[in-house]
């Protein structure tokens, strides 16, 4: 069976965050030759530090939280698609790409993949998408960008797009070093009662013969 293959973004005391909010810390609280027995970290983060998914309450106060979120959208069949010969991304430039019908969507832009910096500007994703994904049956949109919309954005008009066509979040995947193929995809999110999001381990692994026919 092929390896799966990472594409989260390792969380590291020197990795970007979104600006204003909380950066992502370690440190050991105690180490070994305090304790007699074993070294104990502990961690501060936002809850969309580095690759993570948002909860529909991230953005919508009435929306579910993560512990309510369907685990099945996070895991399974997934298409990656490369859309970075444009740094604008609609409907009409996903529909000229050809990939079979999933759940589960995850697009290449043309945005490198750089943990220790946040971009000062990103591919506009169209909220156009979302009714087009829907039609094709996607629940799950992932992305290789920090967020969906600007990070200077105040109405999140493609966070409400998607979530207004029942399609899930995921965000700051590491996609440079994958080909457009269908793969299997586990992305789960932390159990963390009433949270707006959480991060995740996201990683692909190739189907095989049997899987993907």
């Amino acid at each position: 069976m092929a390896d799966w293959i990472d594409i989260s973004q390792p969380l590291t005391n020197d990795m970007a965050h979104f600006p204003g909010d909380t950066p992502f810390s370690f440190k050991l609280t105690y180490t070994k030759e305090q304790t007699g027995s074993v070294n104990i970290g502990q961690m501060t983060a936002s809850l969309h530090n580095g690759t993570h998914i948002d909860a529909p309450y991230h953005y919508d106060s009435n929306g579910k939280t993560v512990d309510q979120l369907d685990l099945d959208r996070y895991i399974g069949k997934t298409a990656v698609l490369d859309v970075s010969q444009t740094d604008t991304i609609t409907a009409a430039v996903l529909s000229e790409l050809e990939w079979e019908q999933t759940e589960r969507v995850l697009i290449r832009t043309s945005l490198p993949n750089d943990p220790a910096r946040f971009p000062e500007t990103m591919p506009f994703l169209d909220p156009d998408v979302a009714p087009y994904l829907q039609e094709r049956g996607v629940k799950l949109l992932g992305v290789d960008m920090p967020s969906v919309d600007a990070a200077d954005s105040k109405d999140l008009a493609t966070h409400h797009a998607l979530y207004k066509h029942g399609i899930n979040i995921l965000e700051n995947l590491m996609l440079d070093h994958v080909e457009p193929d269908v793969y299997q995809l586990i992305a789960l999110p932390l159990a963390i009662h009433g949270a707006d999001g959480s991060p995740v381990r996201a990683v692909l692994r190739p189907l095989t013969d049997e899987e993907g026919s």
